[in-house]
C-alpha cells in the first residue's frame, strides 16, 4: 500500500531535473500512505513519484518507480497483487532467463506487463491497485484501477498539464493546479454523501472506473480525456452469474468457505505484523473466523466501543474474540476523542464525504494501526449477500404501495406531512396505551416523515434512488446545480436486470461500494500509514456472490443467509443473532450539543451567501428544525457540514 502522483507535461522547454523535483513534491504530500521510502522519476514530458508503505519485500528491491528488466516501462503502484507468486512461477515457466531482482508485487507486474501485454496482464492481476505506467517505446502513460475500486486514481487536465495520483492533495500541489468547484459533482454529493465516478469535486479532475484503464500518449491534444476500457466488468460478470445460477445450498456453502478461504491466505502474506478489524457483526466475524482457522498463532483483532449503548459493539466483538481465541484489543472512545477527528476529516478526504462512520472508522484504523501494519477487514458482505434492509424490505414497500395508484400516494404524503412530527408523537402518546410494547415505535413522527417522503414514488428504481438519497431535492440546495449522469447508473442500464433486488444490489456494488465503503476504509486507514485488504471483495467472491440466488441471501426476513451458515461453523448463533447495527456515532445529538457552535458557524446564513455555493434558505430550516428536535435531519446536515468543512480548508 502505497501513494503515487505525477503528470506529462505538454509545455516546451521545462527543464527535465525540474519536472523530477516537481513531481517528488507531489509524492511528499502523500507520505502518509508511504513512510518508509520515496522516489521520483522523469523522461521527456513525463514524471512519476512514489512514497512506499513496504508491506512486500522490504528491501530497496522494491523501490519505486520502478523499471522493467528491458528498460521499456517504468511504473509507480499503489496496492497489492495477491496471486504475484503465482505469476511468477507461470512466468518462469515459459520465460526461464528472467533477471529478477527481488521478490516484490511490483517487479511481477512488470515482467508479466512485459510478457503478456497490459490488458491481458490486469485480467490476470487478482488484488487491489492502482498504478501509472509509462511505455517508453511507445511514449504513452497508462493508469489502471482494480476491479472493484479498492484503490483510488484521479487524474484530468490543468493548464496544459495532464494531472493523476492515488489523491487529490498531489495534485494540488503541481504549479499547474487550478482548482474549480464542479457545481454538478456537488449536487451529487448533496444527494450522496459522496461523489460518485467519474466525477470529482473539482471540474476537469476525474476518478478512473473501477475495472478500467485508460491510456494517453505524449502527443495527445490538450484537453483529451481518452475514454475508460474496462478489461473487467462489472455489469457483464453480473450477467454471467445470474445465467449460471448455483441451485444447491449445501454446494453454494462448499464454494463459499472454498473461495473465502483462498482469498483470506491469499490476503494474509506480509512481510510485517498483520491483525484483523472485528465489529462482532456477521462479515468481520466470518473473515476473522477463517482467518483464525488458518492462523497457528491467535489472529490480532482490533475493535472500538462507545460508552453510548445503541451505538456499542464491543461487546460483541470481545465475546466473538474470546470464542474464536484471538488476541484482542479494544479501545472505548470518549466523545471528545471522537470528536477531535472532525477537523481533520476535509483533509484526510480531500473531497467532502459524508458517511458519518468515517470517524470511527479511523479511530479503529488509529488503533490497529499500534500494533500491526496490515489490517483485513469485512467490508463487502452487505452488497454481496444481501445485508441492508433495503433489499429485505424494499420489494415488499413497492409491492404495497405500488399497486396504489400515484397521485391517491401523494395526496396520502401531503395528509402525513400536513401534521408536524410533534403532533404524530403527541398522538402515538396518546395511543401507547393500546399499542402492544414490542410495536411501539421510538421517534414516530419523524418515521411517518420518512416515510412519506417515498410514497409517491413513479417505479421501484425511484423508490431505490430515495432511499439512497440525503437529500431528495439537491439541486434546490446547491445554487446552479443539476446532477450529471454517473458511471454506475450507465453501467446498470447496461446490465439490464428485470429483478428489482438484483438492481439494487448492482448499483451498490458499482456505486456505494467503492464511492462511500471504500473510500471511506481507505483514506481512515491510510491516514494513519495502515494497509487494509478486503477479502470479500476478491474477484472470485464476488462472481461466485452474483451466483449465489436471492433466495441464500435472504430468507424468512433475515439477511446474508449463505454468510451466516458459514460463520454459524465457528461461531455460535447466539453470538451473531441480534438485530443490524450501524458502525455510527450519536450525531443528532451531538450536533444539538457539542458540535452545536462549529455547526452554526459553517451555517452562517451571510456566510452561505458570501460563498455563493449553496441556497441558505433550506439550509437554515432544517438546522432549526433539528436544534428544536422537532425533526431529525442529521444526515441532510451532516452533508452540507462536510462540504462547508472541506470548503474552508481547501479552498478558503
Amino acid at each position: 500500500m502505497c501513494g503515487f502522483s505525477g503528470f506529462l507535461d505538454r509545455h516546451e522547454g521545462a527543464a527535465n531535473s525540474n519536472r523530477a523535483k516537481s513531481a517528488a513534491a507531489m509524492a511528499s504530500a502523500l507520505v502518509h500512505r508511504g513512510p518508509d521510502d520515496e522516489g521520483a522519476w522523469s523522461e521527456g514530458s513525463v514524471a512519476l513519484a512514489h512514497q512506499r508503505l513496504s508491506i512486500l519485500d522490504l528491501s530497496r528491491a522494491g523501490h519505486q518507480p520502478m523499471q522493467s528488466a528491458d528498460g521499456r516501462y517504468v511504473i509507480a503502484f499503489n496496492g497489492e497483487i495477491y496471486n504475484h507468486l503465482v505469476l511468477r512461477a507461470e512466468l518462469e515457466s515459459t520465460h526461464a532467463a528472467l533477471p529478477w531482482r527481488g521478490h516484490s508485487d511490483t517487479e511481477t507486474m512488470l515482467a508479466a506487463i512485459v510478457a503478456w501485454g497490459v490488458e491481458p496482464a490486469l485480467q490476470r492481476f487478482v488484488g487491489m491497485f492502482a498504478f501509472a505506467l509509462w511505455d517508453r517505446f511507445k511514449k504513452r502513460l497508462i493508469l489502471a484501477r482494480d476491479r472493484i475500486g479498492e484503490k483510488p486514481l484521479y487524474y484530468g487536465w490543468q493548464d496544459g498539464t495532464f494531472l493523476f495520483g492515488s489523491e487529490l492533495k498531489a495534485l494540488a500541489v503541481h504549479p499547474a493546479w487550478a482548482p474549480e468547484v464542479d457545481r454538478g459533482a456537488l449536487t451529487l454529493f448533496m444527494r450522496y454523501g459522496y461523489v460518485p465516478e467519474p466525477w470529482s469535486i473539482y471540474r476537469g479532475i476525474r476518478k478512473l472506473p473501477p475495472g478500467c484503464w485508460l491510456e494517453l500518449r505524449a502527443d495527445a491534444a490538450v484537453g483529451h480525456y481518452p475514454e475508460p476500457r474496462a478489461y473487467w466488468s462489472a455489469s457483464a460478470m453480473v450477467q454471467g452469474g445470474l445465467q449460471n445460477r448455483i441451485t444447491d445450498s449445501t454446494s453454494a456453502l462448499a464454494e463459499l468457505k472454498l473461495r473465502l478461504g483462498r482469498a483470506i491466505a491469499r490476503q494474509s502474506i506480509a512481510d510485517v505484523p498483520l491483525g484483523a478489524f472485528l465489529s462482532g457483526g456477521v462479515d468481520s466475524s466470518a473473515v476473522v473466523a477463517l482467518m483464525q482457522a488458518q492462523s497457528r498463532l491467535p489472529v490480532r483483532t482490533f475493535t472500538i466501543g462507545f460508552h453510548e449503548a445503541g451505538f456499542n459493539e464491543a461487546d460483541h466483538a470481545k465475546a466473538v474474540a474470546r470464542h474464536l481465541g484471538t488476541d484482542h484489543t479494544e479501545l472505548y472512545v470518549t466523545p471528545e476523542q471522537a470528536q477531535a477527528v472532525i477537523p481533520k476529516l476535509p483533509a484526510l478526504y480531500d473531497e467532502p464525504f459524508a458517511d458519518s462512520s468515517q470517524i470511527p472508522t479511523h479511530l479503529v484504523a488509529q488503533l490497529a494501526r499500534q500494533h500491526v501494519t496490515v489490517a483485513l477487514s469485512g467490508d463487502g458482505g452487505d452488497e454481496l449477500f444481501g445485508g441492508y434492509n433495503r433489499y429485505v424490505w424494499g420489494r415488499e414497500i413497492w409491492r404495497r404501495i405500488g399497486r396504489v395508484p400515484v397521485d391517491m400516494r401523494r395526496a396520502a404524503a401531503q395528509a402525513v406531512t400536513g401534521l408536524s412530527p410533534q403532533r404524530w408523537d403527541a398522538l402515538a402518546r396518546l395511543m401507547s396505551p393500546l399499542v402492544p410494547r414490542r410495536l411501539r415505535i421510538s421517534q414516530f413522527g419523524d418515521r411517518l416523515h420518512k416515510l412519506a417522503s417515498i410514497l409517491d414514488a413513479a417505479s421501484p428504481d425511484a423508490l431505490y434512488r430515495r432511499l439512497l438519497s440525503q437529500q431528495q431535492n439537491p439541486a434546490g440546495v446547491v445554487i446552479g446545480g443539476s446532477e450529471s449522469p454517473t458511471w454506475a447508473d450507465q453501467q446498470l442500464l447496461a446490465a439490464n436486470l428485470e429483478d428489482f433486488t438484483e438492481r439494487m444490489m448492482c448499483h451498490d456494488l458499482m456505486a456505494y461500494l467503492p464511492g462511500d465503503i471504500l473510500t471511506k476504509v481507505d483514506r481512515a486507514a491510510m491516514g494513519v500509514s495502515l494497509e487494509t485488504r478486503i477479502p470479500l471483495l476478491d474477484h472470485e467472491v464476488v462472481e461466485f456472490a452474483w451466483r449465489v440466488p436471492q433466495s441464500m441471501k435472504v430468507r424468512g426476513g433475515q439477511s446474508k443467509w449463505l454468510l451466516r451458515q458459514l460463520l454459524y461453523k465457528y461461531v455460535p448463533r447466539a453470538l451473531i443473532e441480534r438485530p443490524k447495527q450501524g458502525f455510527g456515532i450519536p450525531l443528532d445529538q451531538w450536533l444539538r450539543g457539542p458540535l452545536r457552535e462549529w455547526a452554526e458557524t459553517l451555517l452562517d446564513s451571510e456566510r452561505l451567501r458570501r460563498e455563493g455555493y449553496l441556497d441558505p434558505l433550506p439550509i437554515r430550516q432544517k438546522w432549526e428544525e433539528h436544534l428544536s428536535g422537532r425533526r431529525n435531519w442529521q444526515y441532510w446536515l451532516w452533508n452540507v457540514l462536510m462540504f462547508q468543512a472541506w470548503l474552508e480548508t481547501n479552498l478558503g
